[in-house]
């Protein structure tokens, strides 16, 4: 099923005329570069598609736009606004119209006014919080309605009981995140930016948006294919079902029906089922109700994709080795380090269009992979990559690094837990961070939620849960406990070494020129990250005169071109010795990564894009 979710945006919390005021007080903040989508935005319709696309229903209101902002410190109880901030973009960025950081003795507020829409009436209303970084403390009409932790996921408050019956309600939002200076996820976000580490991320950085639903209700639903067996299994979860409720669930190619059934737990067989690749992203609608009475008083439109990840054992001349597969077939997945930020917006892209624009990209360029940086995208990154079809590596946000005391700012208590160096590539003596109960316990959370929330996403076929040892603990606990959220998904335990052989494969990194410096048959051998070749494009960087790459920087486009042709001729040498995989640094510049196959703006390419998709394409298929 492919198919463009648009919805009717109802604009509430200030009138049309309010908006259109608070469009000609709004502008982007700083003058770094910015993408050619940035010129585009529109406060009044910033960000207006639909945010769930698993789970579509038709009426909904979109909460994005102008609110009122203020930073206090964070044993603040109240605040007066300072003025304006344009959600969903984070406080520090430019798109947001602010621009300023927040400390970890600072808390963020959010004000805006909403009226719920006259049709509404007799429903319950949930107000939705696709991504808030890191903790969001939620106020609907003066009563506090919850609080959230954890910058990655959507969370959701039921807050019928806090409306007024009529007229204007008021939302407010407190926000606290201490970024590198606590325990929380936080991925590459420092608040000392400098090298690989980036600008930190606060506040609301995805979609807010509310709906009407019934007491009775979907909540949820998971599918999962078995294309051996030619069927799919779907889990329904429901709220407050009656007796005699009746949970009705459809697959359908196209509109027409292929199989149905009735129930919370069904498996369903798929006649001629028709399964998930690169080359051909074939999607299922999956169509779920709850009829009471012969009437349905819920529905929600989704899809799937049947596809299956696995690891085999291959031949060739060169010995036997453990291949990862899809669909029971050996293939080799190639792709880029994506990053995932924005000059202009930080963690959020300007709008979908440009978040299809790096996807789309990737796949022009010839790879057949994404592996997600140590950062989560909204759903609707996800849902693209189902469409277009890209398998996806899902890095977890890091909680440490191997940073010290006097390059951070940090406490030493923070530093103590968060820092910790490793040996690169290392089979021998593997080491884990001192992380404190707590912290492990917030990031099991953390982890599962973002597992939970995004496993229905098919592209997605391996879990990452470290990377290089940053904030690295438990690894063998840390690698069962992603296995009991997901059974259906590799785990990749640690990108990059300190490797307890505990998950599906062993990742090594090797910069610049690709290297396998290490190998083990009993695994799936690849390699997580290589490349890194550094060209700056004048007028285009995001510190003027400033930037690295890995082997410094290349003159002009014909040497950075020659180096990447000359790596990819290395590295179908390790795809004939057992390397299964490889990740290329990375699909854009990124701050003072200037590495990128693109600018951070994304306003030049590079490479010639036909060289680079022959030579992509040609390691794919060296996997003979």
């Amino acid at each position: 099923m492919i198919r463009k979710i648009t919805a009717v945006i109802a604009l509430s919390t200030l009138s049309l005329c309010a908006f259109a005021a608070g469009k000609a007080n709004w502008a982007p903040a700083g003058d770094k570069i910015k993408t050619e989508w940035a010129e585009k935005i529109d406060p009044s319709n910033v960000w207006a598609e639909y945010p769930r696309p698993q789970m579509v229903r038709d009426n909904w209101l979109n909460l994005n736009g102008l609110w009122n902002y203020a930073i206090t410190p964070a044993e603040a109880e109240t605040f007066s606004a300072e003025g304006q901030i344009l959600v969903p973009f984070a406080v520090e960025s430019s798109l947001s119209g602010v621009g300023r950081s927040l400390a970890d003795n600072q808390a963020l507020w959010y004000e805006r006014t909403f009226t719920v829409p006259s049709g509404w009436k007799g429903r319950n209303v949930l107000l939705h919080f696709d991504a808030v970084d890191w903790q969001a403390e939620v106020w609907v009409n003066g009563n506090r309605v919850g609080c959230h932790q954890g910058g990655y996921t959507r969370f959701t408050f039921d807050i019928t009981p806090f409306l007024k019956k009529s007229g204007r309600q008021t939302l407010r939002v407190k926000v606290l995140d201490a970024t590198d200076h606590s325990y929380q996820p936080r991925g590459k976000q420092w608040t000392r930016p400098r090298g690989i580490w980036y600008t930190p991320v606060s506040g609301i950085w995805q979609t807010v948006w509310m709906e009407p639903v019934g007491k009775t209700r979907i909540s949820n639903y998971c599918a999962v294919s078995d294309i051996d067996a030619q069927k799919i299994n779907i889990k329904v979860d429901a709220e407050n079902l009656a007796e005699g409720d009746v949970v009705s669930v459809q697959i359908a190619d196209k509109g027409t029906a292929v199989a149905s059934a009735e129930g919370c737990d069904v498996e369903l067989a798929i006649p001629e089922m028709k399964l998930w690749s690169p080359d051909s992203p074939f999607l299922y609608d999956v169509n779920v109700s709850i009829v009471r009475n012969g009437k349905t008083i819920d529905s929600i439109k989704g899809y799937t994709a049947c596809r299956k990840i696995s690891v085999v054992k291959a031949e060739n001349e060169y010995g036997t080795y453990k291949r990862l597969a899809l669909n029971n077939t050996p293939l080799f997945q190639y792709g880029p380090l994506d990053q995932g930020w924005w000059p202009d917006g930080l963690y959020t892209a300007p709008c979908d269009e440009a978040l299809k624009f790096d996807i789309v990209k990737t796949k022009e360029f010839g790879y057949n992979m994404i592996r997600k940086h140590t950062k989560v995208e909204p759903s609707r990154w996800y849902w693209w990559c189902d469409v277009l079809g890209i398998l996806v590596w899902q890095d977890m946000p890091a909680i440490g690094d191997s940073a010290d005391e006097e390059e951070t700012g940090r406490t030493s208590e923070v530093v103590r837990h968060q820092s910790h160096h490793w040996s690169s590539d290392s089979f021998i003596n593997p080491t884990e961070a001192d992380i404190p109960e707590a912290w492990k316990q917030n990031y099991y959370r953390e982890w599962a939620e973002i597992i939970n929330q995004f496993k229905s996403f098919q592209s997605i076929v391996v879990w990452v849960p470290f990377n290089e040892a940053w904030g690295q603990f438990d690894t063998k606990k840390v690698v069962e406990f992603t296995r009991a959220q997901d059974p259906t998904r590799l785990v990749n335990e640690s990108s990059g070494g300190n490797y307890y052989f505990a998950g599906d494969i062993i990742d090594i990194h090797h910069y610049p020129q690709p290297a396998m410096n290490a190998f083990e048959a009993k695994f799936c051998m690849v390699l997580g990250e290589y490349g890194g070749i550094g060209r700056a494009v004048p007028g285009h960087t995001w510190f003027n005169g400033e930037g690295w790459g890995y082997g410094g920087l290349k003159n002009d486009g014909a040497a950075a071109q020659n180096t990447y042709i000359r790596f990819t001729e290395l590295l179908k040498t390790y795809v004939q010795t057992g390397c299964s995989a490889a990740v290329y640094t990375q699909t854009t510049d990124c701050e003072g990564e200037l590495n990128g196959l693109m600018t951070y703006d994304r306003k030049v390419i590079k490479f010639d894009e036909k060289t680079l998709n022959t030579a992509n394409t040609s390691v794919i298929e060296s996997l003979k």
